[in-house]
């Protein structure tokens, strides 16, 4: 777990211990530490808040924002809710495939990873993306790519 041992997690998590309803930001806390949610602290996440495994597993997966494993240094969002498919986002999506990147399929490449997601809020503005947590609205592909060559120089 990176540089972090399970005791240093559980001392992070203190304020929740035993806490049932504090799973969502047990996972939120791991992930802004590490940077993803290790399988192992699924079952220290169910240790210190008292309940099962599988549990803590179903609210896991149910939020798409939620890592297994490191993120790359770059982090792109594409929306692909109805909005955006309206804004033209089958283009942009076209684009970045041709570019070699899927965003269905989250694979790194060159520092950059592309991900799908379900309305980033910003449907006036479609189609949106978000580079590093920054929103972009009415997304071309030059646009994300200016936004990531500030963080991958």
């Amino acid at each position: 777990m990176s540089n972090y041992s399970e005791e240093s997690i559980l001392n992070f998590l203190g304020p929740y211990q035993g806490d049932a309803s504090a799973v969502l930001r047990s996972l939120q806390l791991v992930q802004e530490l590490l940077g993803y949610v290790p399988d192992s602290a699924l079952d220290l996440i169910a240790k210190n808040s008292n309940v099962s495994r599988a549990e803590v597993y179903g609210v896991f997966t149910f939020y798409s924002d939620f890592r297994s494993t490191p993120p790359a240094k770059v982090v792109v969002k594409v929306c692909v809710a109805e909005a955006c498919q309206a804004s033209g986002n089958a283009n942009l999506i076209s684009e970045l495939h041709d570019k070699g990147y899927d965003i269905h399929k989250g694979i790194i490449k060159d520092d950059i990873q592309m991900e799908q997601t379900f309305c980033l809020g910003n449907c006036a503005l479609g189609p949106a993306a978000m580079v590093n947590g920054a929103p972009i609205g009415r997304a071309t592909c030059e646009r994300i790519f200016a936004a990531t060559s500030s963080v991958t120089s």
